[in-house]
């Protein structure tokens, strides 16, 4: 099997038996970025210099006989909302397209630490605004499974890259499902982790009390060992969290018996597609067959959730977008009359129709007379679906859910009408309003062969338990091993 195809762990125990080197991985998913990435246009920046300079590195390591950790020499594609020291870092906004910050993210420098290799950086939604990654200014990254449709967003570049093979694993940003999203439309496994579990610094700000990083990666095992790698306490964040953190690898355990699921009923109603709701009907009825145990329970305020996780996202952003201004950094238009002129020209020219309509939003619902109506009407029903979730895990080890009520769209079909882009972040918001972890794993292809993803939910701190339960159902089926023909 050709290199860029490979899992991490399969690459790593490779890499450690010194049948291949780290400079020849490297180039091999260089030259399959090469070959492929005229169609999937999943990179704003590709850095073949440094990649290969920090492989020829860890390839004397490796010589020498030194110690090295578990994704030593992997190759990753960093979604482009990460600080890079010296290195673009857009947010795939014309605000920011020439900004190269003058420090590494924490998860960055961590992956540094790890010693792999950072071959680029990838698209995504302008500034994590969008669920098509067609709201970037530099290009509309294309689904690897089929070119005319969307890969999700707002990592979609993240997961079409690992879908594609053009990096062995990624990391990507999820406000309201950004990582699962398209992790569910790519075919990849994806995992947001509990809130404060993974640093914020350095990654540019949407909405502070609902952003967290994680990864998308090509199996199971592989997500256990990039977590083991970005994990931890960063005394940099005020939001992360000071607690022992496990090793994940131990939870990579073959065995599903006891577990309790519950199947919410207000996220299989009408909405749901056919093909998306018997896959994870078919998923179930695996799973009970493994040894677990489901049935039906309810989460009743679900309903809220949509519009609860817009007027929060929307306040935050608008607050984290007001240091945009034309001044400091990025994007200052050419023509004005005045320094408020300046500010005026320089956002209205620099940020895109989405960024815009979103700030707009959330500027109106912190207003005057308006935030106890909006915001502090929304920061309650936030509570309220935290506790419906608080119940549910009383009773159930995990939820199951679909991560979207249908497969990926085509380019063009959802753009135009907001509100019908917005709920297709239905079956996702409601973690990240509650701070709870969740992983997708590929669990079947639609009738068009496009693929499906299955959404597990934990209670806080409950990755281990996510972890198991994907990686038992990965183990017992073959849908992680359904690739795109590109």
């Amino acid at each position: 099997m050709a290199l860029f195809k490979q899992t991490a762990h399969a690459l790593r125990d490779q890499l450690r038996q010194k049948e291949i080197s780290a400079v020849e991985l490297t180039q091999a998913v260089l030259d399959r970025i090469g070959s492929v990435e005229n169609q999937v246009e999943s990179y704003i920046t590709v850095l073949p210099e440094i990649a290969l300079e920090h492989a020829a590195k860890v390839d004397k390591k490796i010589a020498a006989g030194e110690q090295l950790a578990d994704l030593a020499g992997i190759p990753v594609g960093i979604m482009d909302n990460m600080c890079t020291e010296g290195v673009l870092t857009t947010c795939a906004s014309k605000m920011l397209y020439n900004f190269k910050p003058p420090y590494d993210a924490t998860v960055v420098q961590k992956l540094a630490q790890a010693d792999t290799i950072m071959v680029g950086k990838v698209n995504m939604d302008e500034f994590a605004m969008g669920s098509s990654t067609e709201n970037s200014h530099f290009k509309k990254t294309k689904n690897p499974y089929n070119l005319a449709h969307v890969p999700g967003g707002s990592s979609g570049g993240s997961a079409a890259c690992v879908a594609a093979d053009e990096a062995i694993f990624a990391l990507g940003s999820d406000t309201g499902g950004s990582i699962r999203q398209p992790a569910s439309f790519c075919g990849v496994v994806g995992m947001k982790p509990t809130y404060g579990l993974v640093s914020r610094f350095g990654l540019v700000a949407f909405a502070s009390s609902l952003d967290q990083i994680g990864p998308l990666t090509k199996d199971v095992t592989d997500c256990a060992l990039v977590m083991n790698a970005i994990a931890g306490h960063d005394p940099r964040d005020s939001t992360s969290l000071n607690v022992n953190y496990p090793d994940y690898t131990k939870s990579l355990v073959n065995n599903v018996k006891g577990l309790k699921i519950g199947v919410p009923k207000e996220y299989m109603g009408d909405g749901i597609s056919a093909d998306v709701k018997n896959a994870i009907l078919k998923a179930l009825a695996d799973l009970k067959a493994m040894g677990a145990e489901y049935e039906e329970c309810s989460l009743p305020r679900t309903e809220y959730a949509l519009p609860a996780y817009y007027l929060i996202s929307s306040a935050e952003a608008s607050s984290n977008l007001a240091r945009y201004d034309g001044i400091k950094y990025g994007y200052r238009a050419e023509q004005y009359k005045d320094l408020l002129d300046l500010y005026m020209q320089s956002r209205s020219e620099g940020f895109g129709t989405e960024v815009k309509r979103r700030i707009m939003l959330g500027t109106y619902a912190l207003s005057s007379g308006y935030y106890d109506a909006y915001y502090k009407k929304a920061q309650q029903v936030r509570t309220l679906i935290k506790q419906d979730f608080d119940h549910a895990f009383q009773k159930y080890d995990i939820i199951i859910t679909p991560t979207t009520p249908a497969t990926a769209w085509k380019f063009g079909e959802k753009s135009a009408d907001p509100l019908e882009m917005y709920a297709a972040d239905i079956c996702t918001v409601s973690l990240n309003i509650a701070g709870l972890p969740g992983m997708v794993v590929p669990c079947g292809l639609d009738t068009n062969g496009l693929p499906i993803g299955l959404q597990m939910i934990a209670k806080p701190f409950g990755e281990n338990t996510l972890l198991q339960a994907g990686f038992t159902f990965e183990q017992n089926t073959t849908h992680h091993k359904n690739r795109p023909n590109l």
